[in-house]
């Protein structure tokens, strides 16, 4: 067993009652990554040394300077900067680069005490749903290692499954927390766009772009998000919106509560397990009073075609920077300034991400853009209506996370396009600009199912409501995956 089976407050208590120091939980986290991560595979670089040296300090800090997450070890997403910390976004034309500073959500954790283990592995520049398009290695899901985690957060969501940090931090362009966490039963929410600052996310699509908490529960979930949330004078795109206290809205109350489901999300293509554990969560709900009827949103089978449109387009753009002058991988022997950017962007990126700069060029010419661009702008608008109707009358909209459980490493390389539907559920949430959280709510095979809760711009607190009622009420989230137990701690 692992300390970090512990919630925050719970881990918070013992070390206010000097059971255990911060120390003694860094050193934890780095045992359970010895043991575990050469099967999981969910870390890039760790922080060690520096981590360790920051624990002992922290520890001769008053308990009345400590918060609520103080002392407390994370993991971060390889594409959110860090500084003197190797960030590659997954991708070997980043490779070598220590940033200069940190992003604004990495200075936040900083501030409010909380230690970073480790940069955590991802697809390529977040563009992938398995973690298999990383430039350096497979990330495993902990439940079953011949299977892939998700993406493109892998290994946020399995470094938390296994056990070897309770919180990590990802980021959500098109489903890249929400699937992993559902792919590895821990609880994954993508914030509403603007909620949290960007500034230091190494961009994908900046209009689609968000970081969010994936954690154990549903309680240390809404702790961290309000840790990173608020305005930043860095973030033009950061909301000027109150954050509220979102452990206070989890009162367990959800009687009166209208739930919408849409009939999109349980149709052709979402398998029979997926769509009874809903059913069966819906039960759950009605029985602590909250009511439910099928709803539609009938353009979100476009979400799919808008969003590989929308997100390669800025992608193209986004990555243009990267060139091998300023910083990351520089080819060699090459014989002029050109062959040199054509070299390095042609051995730097892997094939997954050229795949998407061409699209995303092909959209935005002069031929192509009415037919192509404008005209996913025009759909991407009449989603955000679609989801704009159905919150007049209800209060959240409930549906799978994911079509299907974990698929095996390797089953779906062959083909992008049955790769890319698996984020068919969570797409149209990031076109929207909503906020949406996926939490455990059943087994398929072993394998775990996520529960998606969508609520309205900047309504995270009736999210959590909801999915710690349903939490409480279950018992998903306690389950652990067979390797848990099996490392040494």
């Amino acid at each position: 067993m692992t300390l970090f089976n512990h919630s925050a407050s719970e881990l918070q208590a013992k070390i206010h009652n000097k059971e255990l120091s911060i120390a003694d939980l860094t050193a934890e986290a780095y045992n359970r990554i010895e043991s575990l991560d050469g099967d999981v595979k969910a870390f890039l670089a760790l922080n060690k040394e520096q981590a360790s040296a920051q624990a002992k300090e922290m520890d001769q800090v008053p308990v009345s300077e400590r918060g609520p997450l103080f002392g407390l070890p994370i993991g971060v997403k390889d594409n959110i900067v860090t500084e003197g910390l190797e960030t590659t976004s997954g991708s070997k034309i980043l490779q070598g680069f220590n940033p200069i500073y940190d992003a604004t959500v990495v200075r936040k954790l900083r501030e409010a005490g909380m230690i970073t283990i480790g940069k955590l592995n991802m697809d390529e520049f977040a563009m992938g749903s398995s973690t298999e398009n990383s430039a350096y290695q497979i990330t495993r899901n902990p439940w079953d290692l011949e299977r892939v985690p998700g993406g493109s957060s892998g290994g946020s969501a399995a470094s938390v499954a296994a056990g070897e940090v309770p919180f990590s931090l990802g980021s959500d362009t098109g489903g890249s927390i929400r699937q992993p966490a559902a792919f590895c039963g821990v609880v994954g929410m993508k914030p509403t766009y603007g909620r949290v600052s960007r500034f230091g996310l190494i961009a994908f699509a900046s209009s689609l772009d968000q970081i969010g908490p994936i954690t154990r529960n549903v309680r240390d979930n809404a702790l961290l998000l309000e840790a990173i949330s608020g305005v930043d004078e860095n973030d033009t795109t950061s909301a000027n919106v109150d954050v509220p206290s979102f452990v206070e809205s989890l009162t367990g109350d959800i009687k009166g509560l209208r739930i919408g489901v849409p009939s999109e999300y349980l149709g052709e293509g979402v398998s029979e397990d997926v769509k009874q554990s809903v059913l069966e969560a819906l039960k759950v709900l009605e029985s602590l009073g909250a009511t439910w009827e099928e709803v539609s949103l009938p353009h979100s089978k476009y979400g799919l075609a808008t969003y590989y449109l929308l997100s390669s387009s800025e992608a193209s753009s986004n990555l243009a920077r990267f060139d091998g002058i300023r910083y990351g991988f520089r080819a060699e022997n090459v014989d002029s300034l050109i062959d040199l950017y054509k070299e390095t962007r042609a051995q730097g990126f892997g094939n997954e991400v050229k795949r998407r700069i061409m699209l995303g060029t092909f959209a935005l010419s002069a031929g192509s853009y009415d037919a192509y661009y404008k005209k996913a702008q025009q759909v991407r608008t009449l989603i955000k209506q679609d989801f704009d109707q159905v919150f007049e009358k209800y209060d959240v909209i409930i549906g799978p996370t994911t079509p299907t459980p974990a698929f095996k490493v390797g089953e779906k390389n062959a083909d992008p396009l049955t790769m890319y539907a698996n984020d068919i559920l969570t797409i149209p949430v990031n076109l929207a600009g909503v906020p949406g959280i996926s939490i455990p709510c059943g087994f398929s095979e072993g394998l775990p199912l996520g529960l998606q809760i969508i609520g309205k711009h900047f309504d995270e607190a009736t999210i959590y409501r909801v999915a710690h009622a349903y939490e409480q009420a279950t018992s998903f989230h306690k389950e652990t995956p067979q390797i848990w137990e099996g490392a040494q701690s």
